[in-house]
């Protein structure tokens, strides 16, 4: 038996459950009328599922009872749900994150980041190949998932319960992405596809101009660092007038900036629908004794978003008609147009020879947001209540991903190995952002005026850039044997290294001696224009130069290894025990500049045992109980840690970290009962409880002139427990007559998951304060009972579809989806939770394949969030209600046309 061979499911793909220590699987009839064994070459081809995951490959000896368990399902000795290309393909999202909401207690937030049973995006990890793939959008841990097309990936696989194979960050779950190897036959695959949403195309937006080659996600160095400041920012001195920098140098300063270009901001009363294209194409080919195959892909995706709501902010809990409320002590309407520009490839090469594979990998992704907002409202905190404010931001994000891997599987009778390396790199570039606010002057000016210094009115620029690069390595070794039962053995070690540097500089324009009246109602170009930096004396100054961190390198080094068996101990009852060691050193080190106050440094140097255990029990021919238990960590990550401001243009929040974090270790337990109705069809019912030491948690403050900050800080303990219950039920239609209904079936999938969290508060228990980084009494930051950020108490998605299952593909397919609210961050100065509500949302999705003049096609539809479903991140006092941030979401029609050569 080939290693391809051992790693294919034949499964419905959305319901496989596969051996994480290798994917390595023993056969059996998946029809219930045939109870014997079939050879692994009796499978069918179009159910091969490639998957790629740390461990060697056992071989097959474990063979449980199950007779109607499918193949995979038999072999497992952890519990995962794989997704293949055709139950992606099924939910028709386009990308990795659309189709991975559907699997049971998994829930995506923002449309990007996958949680595991409600756990924030920390207690998730992704994988590419087995190997560590750092995150495009570098300043989150979680890779964005719908960065990863569908066309890229050969499988997705989702393992909940932990086995030492994997990295001991599992607090969740992991998710590991399999890219395409050797394909069975050349294909060549073209597509093109269109959509727009009700908010959005066709509608009122706001743009501006940037540089000529914005339109694919590339600046063409319009918005580079001019020569003489970066020398300036080079010396690592704050940029103020001083012994370094004369007032004029500060002029110049200024003058050298691109201002109109990317600034000025303007209506676009007709925002283009969205466009993209792709190209997927594979062949494989004997070179001697080898089968040597390629895959390669790129693609090209221009998309537009309009978000339109409110967003507010309270200072603090005041009396309002003899009871505690919110007041909005900010108020602001908005308005943010986002235009996303994401280009990737892949070229994928691989080797079969005997029973080794050889697989090498590399992929390329570019995501750029370009993104214009202006917002209108009152600020009683740094202005007052009456003056009207006018508030205009511009960025340029350019995130990009590039990795390349090199696999190799190796299989010599009852030994295994398999080897794994990896180099990544990862950049997140951001220069210009720039914000600037007017104020309405009603008593002289009658109009709306900046004069650059004066409570709401400002012009400011920032320039930040991240890089990551990610080495990672390791090697599995696995023996299988028979002592009287069968055993399977795995050693393995792991390497992982990640380092990073991180800059950010924030500069303010300040004139001189004020500006006067006429110019200061200039709009933003002309007020920043060479004419007026000159002959007003506008300077180019830097914020907080003093106290802020404009730079810091941060790094995390971790050695593992880990040793496991997996054994038939009886007839239908298998454990699989491991342990892993992880010994670990992570720091981050803030750069200042010079003359800068002094400030606190991350070092955290852990080592952990790791232990893991699953038990399975086959007690019937279609049913089987599992219990797991396991410990693992959660480590803080780079941007918890280091003391520097970033923006988050999701929340349009200002966040900041705390160096004092420290990890997180969890308990885990879970207890699954699994029946098997028949080829694809199922029943299963879950319970699970984990217990959290110092998680870690997002706690919202006012500074900085009522500016609502997002930070971190370890709670004392947490507990969480709950249920998932999941139906696959296929109905035949030929029943009801007529040909239409001949070869056609109903799908019914639908999963729930209950999640309940409580964070635990004693007297006595200390936390670190976010604000200050002082000690303080934990009950001063949290409320014992309180919630898990990020935890929703209930998800559920229900999947209704007919679809054909012989001849030419058709399927039609409505999708509901639900996530209760989550809290998003902890209550500011006493304050209720900030809490996100996201609701429910219906999708309709139709493939079909079509054949015209000869070419086969393949056209599909789709209506996303038919019910309209707004997004709404509040506060709730009494009878009063904060909105943090509301805006409408519309619904998204999208058409898309594939060619299949």
């Amino acid at each position: 038996m080939t290693k391809r061979t051992a790693m294919m499911a034949s499964l419905l793909l959305s319901t496989a459950l596969v051996a994480p220590a290798a994917y390595a699987q023993t056969t059996a009839a998946d029809d219930p009328a045939v109870e014997t064994i079939q050879p692994d070459d009796a499978q069918d081809d179009d159910d091969n599922v490639d998957i790629s995951a740390p461990g060697g490959d056992f071989g097959g000896e474990i063979i449980v009872r199950g007779k109607y368990i499918p193949n995979p399902i038999r072999a497992t000795s952890e519990v995962v749900s794989v997704l293949g290309e055709a139950e992606i393909a099924r939910a028709a999202d386009g990308d990795i994150a659309g189709s991975l909401q559907r699997v049971t207690g998994l829930s995506v937030v923002g449309g990007r980041f996958v949680f595991v049973r409600g756990l924030g995006e920390r207690y998730s990890l992704a994988l590419l190949n087995g190997l560590p793939l750092p995150s495009p959008e570098p300043l989150r841990r979680v890779v964005p998932l719908d960065l990863f097309p569908t066309s890229v990936i050969a499988s997705t696989v989702v393992q909940k319960s932990y086995s030492a194979n994997y990295p001991g960050e599992f607090g969740g779950g992991v998710i590991n992405l399999t890219t395409k190897s050797t394909p069975d036959e050349p294909f060549l695959k073209v597509k093109f596809g269109v959509s727009g949403d009700s908010e959005t195309t066709g509608k009122l937006g706001y743009v501006y101009d940037g540089s000529d080659s914005d339109i694919i996600g590339y600046d063409d160095g319009l918005r580079a660092i001019p020569n003489g400041l970066a020398q300036a920012l080079a010396k690592n001195i704050p940029i103020s007038a001083g012994t370094e920098f004369s007032s004029t140098d500060l002029q110049n300063f200024a003058a050298s900036l691109n201002n109109a270009e990317t600034n000025l901001i303007q209506r676009n009363m007709d925002i283009p629908a969205n466009f993209s294209a792709e190209i997927t194409g594979g062949t494989s080919f004997d070179v001697g004794d080898a089968l040597v195959g390629v895959v390669a892909t790129a693609g090209f995706d221009n998309s537009w978003r309009t978000r339109g709501g409110v967003q507010q902010t309270s200072q603090g809990i005041v009396n309002i008609d003899g009871e505690e409320g919110l007041r909005p002590d900010q108020n602001f309407n908005f308005v943010t147009t986002e235009n996303r520009i994401i280009v990737n490839g892949l070229l994928g090469l691989s080797a079969e020879f005997g029973e080794h594979k050889l697989r090498f990998t590399n992929l390329y992704i570019h995501d750029t947001s370009k993104e214009a907002s202006i917002k209108a409202g009152i600020d009683a905190i740094n202005v007052d209540e009456e003056t009207l404010l006018n508030q205009g931001r511009t960025s340029w994000f350019e995130r990009q991903l590039f990795t390349t891997q090199f696999v190799g599987e190796f299989k010599f009778d009852e030994i295994s190995l398999d080897v794994r390396g990896a180099w990544a790199n990862s950049k997140r570039d951001a220069p210009y952002q720039r914000t600037y606010s007017y104020a309405f002057d009603k008593i002289v000016a009658q109009d709306f005026v900046n004069d650059l210094t004066s409570p709401g009115q400002s012009a400011r620029v920032q320039f930040s850039d991240l890089n990551d690069d990610v080495y990672g390595a390791g090697a599995d070794l696995g023996y299988e044997t028979n002592i009287g039962v069968p055993v399977n053995l795995t050693v393995g070690y792991n390497y992982y290294l990640n380092d990073r540097q991180a800059q950010r500089r924030a500069f303010r324009f300040v004139p001189a001696n004020g500006l006067p009246n006429p110019i200061e109602q200039e709009r933003i170009d002309f007020l920043l224009s060479d004419y007026n930096v000159f002959t007003h004396k506008i300077e180019l100054r830097e914020v907080a130069a003093q106290t802020s961190v404009p730079a810091y390198e941060a790094q995390l080094e971790v050695h593992a290894g880990y040793g496991q068996f997996d054994a038939e101990l009886s007839e239908g009852l298998r454990l699989n025990v491991g342990v892993r060691y992880e010994d670990a050193m992570q720091s981050v080190t803030p750069i200042l500049l010079q003359g800068g106050a002094a400030t606190v440094a991350t070092s955290l140097a852990n080592d952990y045992w790791l232990p893991a255990a699953t038990l399975t029990w086959n007690f019937a021919d279609d049913m089987q109980f599992r219990f797991a238990a396991s410990k693992t960590i959660a480590r803080p990550q780079f941007r918890e840690l280091a003391p520097q401001q970033f923006l988050d243009l999701e929340t349009d929040r200002t966040f900041i970290g705390n160096p004092l974090l420290t990890d997180s270790e969890l308990l885990n337990f879970e207890g699954r009962f699994e029946y098997y109705i028949g080829r694809g069809e199922r029943v299963t019912i879950a319970g699970f409880y984990k217990k959290i030491d110092n998680p870690i948690e997002n706690v919202a403050f006012v500074q900085g002139g009522g500016t609502l900050f997002t930070g971190f800080s370890n709670a004392p303990t947490a507990e969480l427990y709950g249920a998932e219950l999941e139906l696959v039920k296929y109905f035949p239609l030929y029943d009801l007559g007529g040909s239409f209904f001949d070869d056609r079936r109903l799908l019914l999938a639908a999963n729930y998951t209950y999640t309940k969290s409580e964070i635990k508060v004693a007297a006595g228990d200390q936390a670190i304060n976010p604000v200050t980084l002082l000690p303080t009494d934990a009950s001063n930051v949290f409320d014992d009972g309180d919630r898990l950020t990020g935890q929703s108490t209930h998800v559920a998605n229900l999947q209704f579809g007919m679809e054909r299952e012989d001849g030419p593909l058709s399927q039609q397919t409505l999708l509901v989806t639900y996530n209760s609210p989550r809290v998003t961050a902890r209550g500011p100065q006493d304050q209720p939770d900030l809490i996100e509500r996201t609701g429910w949302q219906l999708d309709f999705v139709v493939r079909e394949e079509l054949n015209i003049a000869g070419q086969d096609f393949e056209l599909k539809v789709e209506a996303r969030n038919i019910l309209g479903t707004d997004y709404r991140e509040s506060q709730t006092l009494g009878s009063t209600q904060i909105l943090n941030n509301a805006y409408d979401v519309g619904t998204r029609f999208s058409m898309s046309i594939g060619l299949n050569f």
